[in-house]
């Protein structure tokens, strides 16, 4: 049955959700699947703004085709089908799109036009209207404008502003991971308990990389007078959309977003895990009041890159394994790097038999990012925390706690 709702005058979701898919990207898990996002503009003119994924086609058409009558029930044209992200979670349906309203025009900039062509496999060109920066797209009572913001979080990205209604088409930026369940706005479910911890994933590990690029997004969108935000992905924006931007703020400044400890460890026979369950206790006792703890072995490192994130203060505490760091502990720090992880304050405790060497290691690769403060010298264990190790714990968590305070 079809599932569409007019969220603004004229304009209707006609989006789906996908609760069976497992992997983002094929990479990021997602218990709670996700939502493609897509929009329909009637006017004198009639708007495609994103399509959605192949999972999701049948409902898609659904959803489309019943809009797309005129009051005599014959199908309508579609005029225009806007790409603000070419990724293939929200173009895969496009040559069906094309193939049902062949006099459709592809709107998207010359980027969009160029991976459309290679996604898809036919000459795009032919069939595309270009638009550049403060393009404006006029459907009648509504008008577009466009505005570009490569690498958030691919080089074609753009998003589309329609003046008529406010209403700021924002592509993958906002977006969460996560299927809609029936509500689509953000104040119709409690947000924050319930979607910001898959919204600070996916901004961490979707778009975190890119800071810079999204700082520039966010000057963009501080001139326009937003009512409504429409992501790409999970619940739409049309109160108290300022908090949610304060986040992304937050998040692309690298800032933290919570004074947090954040700990992360592998053990492998529970000794190395021992020593961080002690510290965090001393952290504790010394009034820290957000302290998390993540077995690295266990915890996919996308939630791990997320609470990275979140946290002011980090702790790594790794067992050395083959003259090197556990290697889950390395995949965590290598993902940390590989999306830009800065400005943090981090302690690193080891674990050695005979030949302790994560230590170093871990400290080589923090010295790698950009503005990371290592509190403290490296704590050693060989084997297990010995008794007399504990003033050096005591030591380390009043520094830790120090630091939060600051």
């Amino acid at each position: 049955m079809r599932q569409v709702k007019e969220i603004a005058k004229n304009i209707y979701y006609v989006g789906c959700s996908d609760r069976r898919l497992a992997l983002f990207e094929n990479a990021f898990p997602i218990p709670r699947g996700v939502s493609y996002n897509s929009y329909l503009v009637l006017d004198e003119k009639t708007v495609l703004l994103d399509a959605a994924n192949e999972s999701v086609g049948a409902a898609f058409f659904e959803n489309l085709e019943y809009l797309l009558k005129n009051r005599d029930g014959s199908p309508r044209p579609l005029d225009y089908v806007v790409v603000n992200h070419a990724e293939p979670d929200h173009c895969a349906l496009l040559p069906e799109v094309m193939r049902r309203h062949p006099g459709a025009k592809i709107v998207g900039n010359a980027k969009t036009v160029l991976l459309l062509s290679q996604f898809l496999g036919f000459d795009v060109a032919p069939r595309a209207m270009i638009v550049r920066e403060n393009d404006t797209l006029k459907t009648g009572k509504h008008a577009f404008t466009f505005y570009m913001v490569p690498m958030v979080h691919w080089p074609e990205a753009m998003v589309a502003y329609d003046a008529t209604t406010k209403t700021l088409f924002s592509a993958d930026a906002f977006g969460t991971f996560g299927a809609l369940s029936g509500a689509l706005f953000a104040d119709e479910m409690d947000f924050e308990r319930d979607w910001l911890p898959d919204a600070r994933r996916y901004y961490a590990n979707i778009v975190g990389k890119y800071g810079s690029q999204v700082q520039a997004l966010l000057n963009k969108a501080s001139q326009l007078d937003i009512q409504t935000l429409c992501p790409l992905h999970g619940p739409l924006w049309r109160e108290n959309i300022g908090w949610f931007v304060e986040k992304y703020r937050k998040w692309s400044a690298y800032e933290p977003e919570d004074n947090a400890v954040a700990v992360f460890y592998a053990s492998v026979y529970g000794h190395t895990g021992n020593a961080a369950d002690i510290l965090m206790r001393k952290l504790s006792e010394r009034g820290a009041r957000d302290i998390a703890a993540y077995d690295v072995s266990t915890v996919h490192f996308s939630d791990i890159v997320a609470e990275a994130f979140r946290a002011k203060v980090l702790v790594f505490a790794s067992v050395t394994y083959n003259m090197g760091i556990f290697g889950a502990m390395e995949t965590v720090l290598n993902e940390l790097k590989a999306h830009n992880f800065q400005n943090r304050a981090a302690a690193v405790i080891e674990n050695g038999s005979w030949a302790p060497a994560a230590g170093a290691l871990i400290r080589e690769k923090l010295a790698g990012m950009k503005n990371m403060t290592l509190i403290g010298d490296t704590l050693t264990i060989k084997s297990a925390l010995r008794e007399d190790q504990l003033k050096d714990i005591d030591a380390l968590a009043t520094q830790i706690v120090s630091v939060l305070k600051n």
